[in-house]
């Protein structure tokens, strides 16, 4: 198909667009355009590929099956364009007007956006931010695409194609209520298995990352309940006699209304690391190498919780 001069990238980018955000009004509002703008670039596409492209479902536009073969390519070729672009140039980011997107997993979102959004409102006025949860089986695809700047998280069995930092090492900690009839002596290691547990994951069953640990030296806990959420965890935990077990770095935010005990975890298991994921055609990329250290700078504080007693 030589259709190549009927295709500018203006109408890539305005495809990419489309297929990103649902809709042409909605793809409009993102490019500064007008909605007879981005019909018109649509309908030329449609020539071009001889293909509807999308088809209304409700009032959301979906890909066909030549669309959704199209924009995993074109998107890291745009991504590959506009870091050549970005190399380049420069950026500013007080005058630079963008969005960019994070994976972002709970608790993380809550302990980084806050001192993250701190920076940016002050640094970068026409700079917004989205905070997405991503599937972690999908991760590299969403950095290789675009659909994601950067991602936060747990240390991951990626391609070299994707670059990696790491940028905290915390110690597990155990939560409990005050008042918990475990805590009124020593807590020992066979207190913490007699413990019922609940854990926090977005999968229905296998182990977490405490229980690989305790595998490793012969021992093992009941986890009564799993959860996907760690304000819903804590909550529990403050009103029954179940315990949490996580990073330390993120309870202090969390505990915040409950008061529960934090306690040192009464074993040594290695540390639960975090680590600041991007793709290698952003590697260069000014916008997204000062992103980067704004994240970096986020986590580079000590945990909140350290600074306070356990008692």
């Amino acid at each position: 198909m030589d259709n190549m001069s009927k295709i500018d990238l203006n109408l890539l980018v305005v495809l990419d667009t489309i297929d990103a955000e649902g809709g042409v009004s909605r793809a409009a509002a993102k490019l500064n355009l007008t909605q007879p703008a981005i019909s018109h670039a649509l309908a030329r596409l449609r020539v071009a590929f001889d293909d509807p492209l999308f088809f209304r479902q409700g009032r959301a536009l979906v890909p066909t099956p030549l669309t959704r073969n199209l924009i995993a390519p074109l998107r890291r070729s745009l991504a590959g364009l506009r870091a050549l672009i970005g190399e380049a140039g420069r950026f500013d980011p007080k005058d630079s007007v963008s969005r960019f997107t994070l994976g972002l997993r709970d608790p993380v979102e809550l302990l980084v956006l806050p001192p993250l959004m701190r920076r940016i409102a002050a640094a970068a006025p026409g700079i917004d931010l989205r905070a997405v949860q991503a599937a972690r089986r999908n991760l590299e695809a969403g950095l290789a695409s675009g659909a994601l700047d950067l991602a936060l998280d747990v240390p991951l069995p990626l391609s070299e194609n994707v670059r990696r930092r790491r940028i905290a090492a915390d110690a597990l900690v155990v939560v409990a209520r005050r008042g918990h009839p475990a805590l009124r002596a020593r807590f020992t290691l066979e207190a913490y298995l007699r413990q019922e547990h609940v854990m926090v994951t977005q999968r229905r069953k296998g182990p977490g990352f405490e229980d690989l640990a305790l595998s490793e030296q012969g021992v093992s806990r009941r986890v009564r309940l799993r959860c996907r959420n760690h304000m819903a965890a804590f909550r529990v935990v403050s009103e029954t006699d179940l315990v949490l077990t996580m990073a330390e770095r993120y309870v202090a935010p969390l505990n915040r209304g409950f008061d529960n005990r934090i306690l040192p975890l009464p074993i040594a298991v290695p540390t639960l690391d975090l680590y600041l994921y991007w793709h290698e055609t952003l590697d260069r990329d000014p916008a997204n190498s000062w992103l980067r250290a704004l994240v970096t700078e986020s986590f580079a504080a000590p945990p909140l919780s350290r600074r306070r007693s356990r008692a």
